[in-house]
């Protein structure tokens, strides 16, 4: 059964430039230098597109991965969900939801993921709480954070 989990970040920015940022490649890989990500295939600079996809290379918790993610649907400026296609887990979806605030804009992550060895154990104790501060670390460069 996979895991869910929802992180809220809060943004000065209008909301139009904080779904458009959400879809950087480049800010993506900028955000996630710790870990040597970049993107290999598919689109791998600028911002990418509804039915596009894009494969990254990362190192995590000492071990190289490749993840090769797909656009599965874009709302223009509120939603746009990613969705892995080939990678490490069982499942991996990630829906990007973005609304105006009266003090700029809100980003809604929703991850639903389910784990390719030891199921829920693994991921309520390591998946979940590693990928919820990889995001958090990333939503640290979208504009206005």
């Amino acid at each position: 059964m996979p895991s869910t989990f929802t992180l809220v970040t809060e943004s000065s920015a209008p909301a139009e430039a904080l779904f458009d940022a959400s879809l950087d490649i480049d800010l993506h890989v900028a955000s996630m230098s710790r870990s040597g990500e970049r993107a290999v295939a598919g689109v791998t600079t600028g911002r990418i597109g509804l039915g596009e996809s894009v494969t990254w290379r990362a190192r995590h918790v000492g071990i190289w991965f490749t993840m090769t993610s797909r656009v599965t649907a874009l709302e223009h400026p509120t939603r746009f969900v990613d969705e892995q296609v080939r990678g490490p887990f069982r499942s991996f979806s990630h829906v990007h939801l973005v609304e105006s605030t009266p003090s700029g804009s809100r980003l809604t992550d929703v991850v639903t993921l389910a784990s390719p060895v030891l199921g829920v154990l693994a991921e309520r104790l390591f998946l979940v709480p590693y990928l919820r501060r990889l995001i958090r670390e990333r939503n640290r460069v979208l504009p206005g954070v």
